[in-house]
C-alpha cells in the first residue's frame, strides 16, 4: 500500500527535530450546503531541520516515531515571505548604538 503525501503549512518549530504542520480543507455542511474550513494537524519529523513557521512543505507518512509523530518530511515547496519585525528593530537599534559610539570616539 502506498504512502500518504500531504502539502501543509508549518505552524510550530519549537520542538527539536520536529514541527506542527496544518493542513487546510474545505467540508461541506450536511444541512446547510455551507463550505467550512477545517484543518488536520500533523506532527512531522524534520532530521536536518530545515522548515521553519510559515513554510509550505510536502510530507509523508512513515513509522511512528513517538506518541503523536507519525509523518516525516519530504522537501520544503516555498519558504515564507514573512518578515520579523522584533529583530529587524532590533538589527536597527544595535547599528544606532554602534554609530553613535563611534561618532563619540571620532570627536574625542
Amino acid at each position: 500500500m502506498p504512502k500518504k503525501t500531504a502539502i501543509g503549512i508549518v505552524t510550530s518549530d519549537k520542538m527539536a527535530k520536529s514541527r506542527r504542520v496544518e493542513i487546510p480543507r474545505l467540508v461541506k455542511h450536511a444541512r446547510y450546503g455551507k463550505y467550512l474550513r477545517r484543518r488536520t494537524v500533523c506532527h512531522v519529523h524534520d532530521e536536518q531541520e530545515e522548515s521553519a513557521i510559515g513554510d509550505t512543505v510536502e510530507i509523508s507518512e512513515c513509522r511512528p516515531r513517538s506518541r503523536l509523530k507519525r509523518w516525516e518530511l519530504v522537501r520544503v515547496v516555498s519558504k515564507s515571505q514573512a518578515v520579523d519585525i522584533a529583530a529587524m528593530r532590533a538589527a536597527a537599534k544595535l547599528e544606532a548604538a554602534g554609530a553613535a559610539e563611534g561618532e563619540a570616539a571620532a570627536d574625542a
